[in-house]
């Protein structure tokens, strides 16, 4: 997949001014790492101690490494980064004080605050001795049903001070899709919102927190934001309001207890949609020094810049936003809908706070082309030089409309990684040129490459994402997992000693990558494997097209491809759209893609953070029972599907 010209390249100067720039400069005094970027990228690999070592210094990491980088680095399971050294996550967090913006928020238009790095020294400060003084202590967990607000991001680092393990979930997952997440982990606290806002509207949760904290059966601590707060504390067993938790102390110098590089800092969640949600345990060390480096140097990220993220606090990317503390960034935050109160919402506060990183997912992009919205015309982006987005494939045509609706000089990083990992396998590159549809390229010291079903590296056609030698940020554990089969069986199953990520992905000719989709969910027509993002990229581009999802049905000993679309206002499925939609699928793809059938549905079932959930669907058509619908947004939407009279034929 490439075009004739790349939709942008760094200038020169660009280039030199460029952190990974200096950082290469850096490496090659010291190390005498090669010069050219992909060189580069082939020695940060082959000389991990070296690179790590270098990312530690480089970025600033607080703490004592130790003397050893990387213990039994030819075994991806036994492999231990920096098994001497001492961190604290929060101290790193929190290095920088003054008056200056930490943190920027915005709920919808309902509620704004600014939060002075000073500020956020003093409240992390008293949460910090309200946590002791309630008994929480090193390894214990603690669970946050929360909003992306500034509180969620001070309790998160009161905890890491301590030692504790944060968890959180955002306020509209059900009742159920709560307790099958936070009631494996057994947390000692558990922290709710008396509310919030979403379209618009406010959204009670009272019965909600009620019902979960039955059953987990610890003390809640509920933060007021849009609801009664006293009211509902009271009406707890053991509920106390943010005010009474924190009025006995005083604000003060915040103590870190030093903690080894792979102790425990956030428990995230599979997305749970083929069962209950596996407990994914992330190290202290793993994540900050990843993230230190895609902050730093991937994204370029300076002291004071305002960096951006549209996320909940049940996707990772929020664990990846709030760690761009640690370069000095100020973050801005957003809870609700980006199209409340119109789609203007998110590019008014880019403008209005000077957003130098914009991030987003792919489906946000594609929703903002399809509105007819074009921010370069309607809005003042000059202070944005990096748009990055994640959650799906971008497609070519959503590359493009980046380019040329909302800003034609910005660098635009499609990022891919995930939960797994919380951080990403292949990102953006400010040294190299954005080709259409295509990620610039693999994270350094990461050993990415794609392998055909025999295990064989391959440039020329699509296979596996597998990552071939250990990295930091790699899970320490599965939760409720002793033997550690559960972790194996996710990622080392298919080949022996090799990370495979469950990516279908393409080398292109630039170097980059292109991801099809999840390889669970690659189609199988006449045993050719078919990503579902290579239909996607043709038929989400048509206007008459909404949203769309594909997925192979068993059909009379092998599998046709069935394509359902969500229609735009107005439109209906006649014969002429469906063979439109097919010869733009023909031409665009290949004959292979076209679909057996096209039908038509009113929803598309998708997670909380707005994945589209194939694997489900699949299920549904098949007869077979989706084990975990309280991972859905929309459950509703798949009883569409289940008595579909086209499917019959």
């Amino acid at each position: 997949m490439t075009s004739e010209q790349p939709l942008w390249s760094p200038s020169k100067a660009e280039q030199q001014k460029a952190p990974m720039h200096t950082f290469m400069l850096w490496c090659a005094e010291r190390h005498g790492s090669p010069a050219s970027y992909d060189d580069f990228h082939a020695w940060t690999v082959s000389e991990p101690e070296k690179f790590w070592s270098s990312v530690w210094t480089f970025c600033d990491l607080k703490g004592d490494p130790g003397k050893r980088v990387l213990t039994d680095g030819g075994d991806m399971l036994a492999a231990r980064f920096f098994p001497e050294a001492r961190i604290n996550f929060a101290e790193n967090l929190l290095s920088r004080r003054g008056e200056g913006d930490a943190m920027i928020f915005r709920g919808e238009d309902k509620a704004r605050d600014r939060w002075s790095w000073d500020r956020l020294h003093s409240e992390v400060s008293r949460i910090q001795q309200a946590l002791l003084a309630l008994g929480i202590q090193k390894g214990d967990r603690i669970a946050a049903m929360m909003p992306n607000m500034p509180e969620t991001v001070a309790l998160m680092l009161a905890a890491a001070s301590i030692g504790a393990v944060w968890s959180s979930c955002s306020p509209d997952f059900g009742e159920q899709g709560v307790l099958d997440r936070f009631g494996q982990i057994e947390p000692k606290l558990f922290i709710a919102c008396d509310g919030y806002w979403y379209n618009g509207k406010l959204q009670d949760v009272a019965q909600k927190v009620c019902a979960v904290s039955l059953v987990l059966s610890v003390p809640v601590l509920v933060i007021p934001y849009a609801g009664d707060a006293v009211g509902l504390a009271a009406s707890l067993d053991d509920g106390r309001t943010l005010m009474d938790f924190l009025a006995p102390f005083e604000a003060r110098d915040v103590e870190f207890l030093p903690l080894p590089f792979a102790h425990p800092l956030y428990v995230l969640f599979s997305s749970g949609t083929t069962g209950v949600p596996k407990c994914i345990v992330h190290s202290a060390g793993g994540t900050l020094i990843q993230h230190l480096k895609e902050h730093r140097l991937h994204c370029g990220i300076e002291p004071g810049e305002r960096l951006f993220y549209f996320t909940t606090c049940g996707w990772m990317m929020w664990n990846w936003l709030v760690s761009g503390l640690a370069v000095g960034a100020t973050l801005c935050l957003f809870d609700g809908s980006p199209f409340a109160p119109d789609g203007n919402v998110l590019f008014d506060y880019a403008e209005q706070e000077g957003f130098a990183v914009f991030g987003t997912s792919a489906k946000y992009i594609d929703a903002v082309r399809k509105s007819g919205i074009l921010p370069r015309q309607s809005h003042d982006l000059s202070s944005l030089r990096l748009m990055t987005s994640t959650g799906s494939p971008l497609s070519p045509e959503g590359f493009s409309f980046v380019y040329d609706g909302i800003k034609p000089d910005i660098h635009l990083a499609s990022i891919s990684g995930g939960t797994d990992i919380v951080s990403c396998f292949v990102l953006g590159n400010p040294l190299k040129p954005v080709w259409r549809g295509e990620i610039q390229g693999p994270g350094l010291g990461l050993a990415i490459d794609v392998w055909n079903d025999e295990g064989d590296p391959v440039r020329e056609e699509k296979g596996e994402l597998v990552c071939t030698r250990p990295f930091p940020s790699m899970p320490i554990m599965f939760w409720n997992d002793p033997d550690g089969a559960k972790y194996r069986a996710a990622y080392f199953e298919r080949f022996e000693n090799i990370w495979c990520h469950g990516d279908f992905a393409e080398w292109t000719a630039h170097g980059g990558i292109v991801i099809h989709g999840r390889s669970d969910a690659t189609l199988n027509p006449g045993g050719v494997r078919i990503g579902t993002a290579e239909i996607y990229n043709q038929v989400e581009h048509l206007p008459e097209i909404a949203e769309a999802i594909c997925i192979g049905q068993d059909w009379e000993e092998d599998v046709r491809v069935v394509l359902f679309v969500r229609l735009a206002s107005g439109v209906v499925l006649d014969e002429p759209l469906i063979k439109t939609i097919k010869n733009r699928i023909r031409t665009g793809a290949s004959p292979r893609h076209v679909p057996a059938k096209i039908i038509a549905v009113a929803d598309i079932p998708r997670t909380k953070s707005g994945k589209i959930v194939e694997l489900a669907v699949r299920d549904v058509v098949h007869g077979r029972p989706v084990k975990n619908k309280e991972a859905l947004a929309n459950p509703e939407a798949l009883d569409l599907f289940s008595e579909l009279a086209e499917l019959k034929s």
